[in-house]
Formats: C-alpha cells, sequence, structure tokens
C-alpha cells in the first residue's frame, strides 16, 4: 500500500489483552502461577496467584491504572474519546484489530508498529512463566496483525533470564513471519555488553530482523507505592521525566562490546528514547574510545556505528530536531505512543505541524515514513 505516515512506537499493554489468554492457552502445570482477571472492590483487575498486581482491566498504560480525570491532560484527550469509557464496557479498542485501525485513521496513522506488554518480565518474578507468556502473547499477536498485516507491524517479545530461551524464541518467531523482536527489559537485567547475551547477537544476526530495546524504569515498578504524598509524587516525576536515558547505556554497552564487528547484519532501534541525547553520547563516546579504549579494537568510531546499524524513536522532542543533522534524520523515526499517556494520539497531526514546521519536506517524509517502511521492508 502506499503509505503517508506510519507510527514507529506504538503499543498492546497486558491489561487490555483477552482476559482468560495466559490460563488458557499456558501447560496445565503452570496455568495456576499465570496472571489472570479476578473482581476485587474495585473493579476487574490483573493479578498472579502470589498476589502480584499488573493493573486494572482496560486501564491506563502498561500499569493499568484507572483513570483519574484531570490528574494528565493527555489522558485526559484520550478519554474523551470514549477510550476508558469503552473499556468498562468491555470494548478492547487496543486489541481489538478493527476497532484498533478505526482509531489509526481517525489520526492519519497508516501503519503503526507495536511493542508489547511492557515490565511485565521484572514484574512477575518468574522466569519461567515470562518464558511460556511471551510464547502465548505472540502466537495471539501473530493472529492480531494477520487481519492488516500491512497496518499494524507486532513486534515479538522476547523473554530474558535464560538465554536458551531468549534464542529459541528469536528462531520461532522470525519462522511465524515477524518483521521485529522486543527484548522486554527490565531495571534488572544484566548489561549487555556481558558475554551472556552473544547467543543472542548471533541469533538476530543471523535471522536478520531488527532488535528492539524499549526504554524502561530504572527501580522496580512498584518503587513509587513505598511513598506517599508529595514524596510519591516527586518519586514519579522523577522517574517520568528521565525514563528514556538508560537507552544511553545501552547503546554504549552494545559498542563496547563490539557486536556490530562480529554480527553486521544486526539493526537496533531504542524505542521510545527519545533523541535529544544521542549527540551527546555519541561525541562522548568517541571522545572516551580515542582516550582510553582504544584496546577494545572497534572498527569504526563509536558515533559511525550508530549511522550504521541504529535507530530511535520519538513523540514529541525538540530539542532532538534543532540537533538533527547531528543525529541523522535516516536514523530516526516519529512515534504516536498510542495508547500511552506519554503519546500523542489523537493529537498527532496538530503535534507534527507544530514539531516539523521547519524541516524540509523529504526529511519531514523520512522521519514519519520512510525510514519506518525501509527498516520492516514495507512496500511504500
Amino acid at each position: 500500500m502506499k503509505y503517508r505516515r506510519i507510527s514507529a512506537d506504538c503499543h498492546i499493554d497486558l491489561p487490555w489483552l483477552p482476559a482468560d489468554l495466559f490460563v488458557s492457552e499456558a501447560p496445565p502445570a503452570l496455568r495456576s502461577r499465570m496472571p489472570r482477571v479476578v473482581q476485587d472492590e474495585n473493579g476487574p483487575r490483573w493479578i498472579t496467584a502470589d498476589g502480584r498486581h499488573f493493573g486494572f482491566v482496560n486501564g491506563v498504560g502498561p500499569r493499568g491504572n484507572p483513570y483519574v480525570p484531570g490528574r494528565n491532560a493527555q489522558t485526559d484527550r484520550m478519554a474523551a474519546t470514549g477510550l476508558y469509557e469503552d473499556g468498562k464496557k468491555g470494548i478492547r479498542r487496543c486489541t481489538d484489530p478493527h476497532l484498533r485501525l478505526r482509531d489509526m485513521k481517525e489520526d492519519g496513522i497508516d501503519a503503526e508498529v507495536i511493542y508489547g506488554i511492557l515490565g511485565v518480565a521484572g514484574r512477575v518474578g518468574d522466569a519461567g512463566v515470562f518464558d511460556v507468556m511471551a510464547r502465548i502473547y505472540n502466537d495471539w499477536l501473530r493472529d492480531f496483525c494477520s487481519h492488516y498485516p500491512d497496518r499494524h507491524i507486532g513486534l515479538a517479545s522476547l523473554p530474558y533470564g535464560n538465554i536458551d530461551e531468549t534464542v529459541a524464541e528469536v528462531y520461532r518467531v522470525a519462522r511465524l513471519g515477524f518483521k521485529g523482536i522486543e527484548l522486554a527489559c527490565s531495571f534488572d537485567m544484566e548489561p549487555l555488553c556481558l558475554p551472556a547475551w552473544d547467543a543472542l547477537w548471533r541469533a538476530v544476526h543471523e535471522v536478520d530482523i531488527p532488535l528492539h530495546v524499549h526504554t524502561t524504569l530504572p527501580c522496580p515498578w512498584d518503587y513509587p507505592e513505598r511513598f506517599e504524598g508529595r514524596t510519591r509524587r516527586a518519586v514519579l516525576f522523577m522517574i517520568e521525566g528521565i525514563f528514556q536515558i538508560p537507552s544511553a547505556r545501552n547503546l554504549g554497552a552494545m559498542i563496547g562490546a563490539g557486536i556490530f564487528d562480529s554480527y553486521p547484519n544486526i539493526r537496533i532501534v531504542f524505542g521510545e528514547s527519545g533523541i535529544g541525547w544521542i549527540p551527546y553520547v555519541l561525541r562522548r563516546l568517541d571522545f572516551e574510545y580515542d582516550k582510553a579504549f582504544r584496546d577494545l579494537d572497534l572498527a569504526l568510531k563509536p558515533s559511525e556505528y550508530w549511522h550504521r546499524h541504529c535507530h530511535a524513536t520519538f513523540q514529541h522532542d525538540p530539542v532532538g530536531i534543532e540537533l538533527l543533522s547531528a543525529i541523522g534524520d535516516h536514523t530516526v523515526m516519529w512515534g504516536a505512543d498510542y495508547p500511552h499517556a506519554d503519546g500523542l494520539w489523537p493529537g498527532s497531526t496538530d503535534s507534527l505541524t507544530q514539531e516539523f514546521h521547519d524541516l524540509p519536506e523529504s526529511v519531514v517524509r523520512n522521519i514519519t515514513c520512510e525510514n519506518a517502511a525501509r527498516l520492516y521492508r514495507l512496500d511504500s
């Protein structure tokens, strides 16, 4: 099809999935450990047998928070479309492919890249359970995307904690036809420069589809719940204000480990990372390499790996737009971040007009369409 606008960062969150998905599809021995929906005094919520909470059914964002009018201006805009009221009625607009396509069209989006079940790996507290959850989710996602395969570009979710399971899922989802894979990152994940990850890099190189590393929280998901009042709000502000910065750590780890020299087919996407930090980090890495780390014996300067192998997605980043010549407009991709409170839907068109009004039309088209079309091998 002819694409005009591709959102390279959108989401499906666990609270919007079918209530019986993981229990019904899990092996019998694991069903009691799977997340499921229970009714409590505040409404239906996702929970595990050992009391871990995953949010209210059809709630706000990956946490499944209840919608509180006036708390967040972006959430209010989404609520005005009836998204959460529909959710209370059991109308799952985010996970009904036909209703989701309607939401996309009303926002001028022709196709979207869909990240999935953020933060679950770190929250479930059981690597064996998440291994199974990831496979179940990926099978469900394949079916979801099959209705509009040129519009919904789902990213298969990779488990972590057992590298053999991670690698096996890379090969399995590649055979299923996924155009991208996502490492289900968590704050407690081992640094990506460690040798333990070598088998993953080899597998990603061999299947030759992009690997996505979505930004995540720098602390446990329930950390803010330990506090009250203004202190809790300050902790949340700290987390939400800078949660994109850890992407710089992952970039430095991959370059330092030499994975792009060893596995030249690898293409990395830093999801929802923003882009304003990139010029500083690239120059810093180049400086440190020249000063003290030549023993790493890299074939290229660190910044050159960025331009050859990496992309980043963003929603709103005026600083990054100002520094675009240092980043490379071929490396960045715009995303609406539907249906998250950090996103733009249902106001994508207005946001793009405001943010990109000084850029050449060719650059805008690269950022909002062509880069994603090339990366995911879409016909545009």
